[in-house]
């Protein structure tokens, strides 16, 4: 004699797998990864920076202006021009005062231009002015 096992509904659904919780764990994780992400804020202009053999690394978390070849500056990418620097450093130094300020100054950037933004930096409060360049 044959003995037949017919399934009925209940069986089928007891052996699945419920992955319920492993979505939750991973939008869990996701949300950590969002969270915890330092997001550097670029100056939204390509410049060509001058090669340095002496250029060291710097920390992520600091205010990039750059300067075109053809004398605009740019900051979060809008231009801010040499008079809305002042303002602009001093607003992000009231979140964090040890913030460091790298300007990016195309190769064929006048200098004259760069000095101004050093200056306006300083005056800003910034404790650290430093000059981006490419190993």
């Amino acid at each position: 004699m044959r003995r037949f096992r017919h399934f009925n509904g209940q069986d089928a659904n007891a052996s699945e797998i419920n992955i319920s919780p492993l979505i939750d764990v991973v939008f869990i994780l996701l949300i950590f990864f969002i969270v915890t992400t330092v997001f550097v804020e670029e100056t939204g202009v390509d410049v060509d920076k001058p090669r340095a053999a002496s250029a060291q690394d710097l920390e992520k978390n600091s205010i990039l202006i750059a300067v075109t070849s053809n004398g605009q500056v740019y900051q979060g990418g809008r231009s801010i021009g040499i008079s809305g620097v002042r303002s602009v450093v001093a607003a992000m130094l009231e979140v964090d005062d040890q913030m460091p300020v790298i300007i990016q100054g195309d190769t064929s950037a006048n200098h004259g231009v760069i000095v101004s933004v050093i200056d306006a930096a300083k005056l800003a409060g910034a404790r650290t002015v430093n000059l981006a360049t490419s190993k």
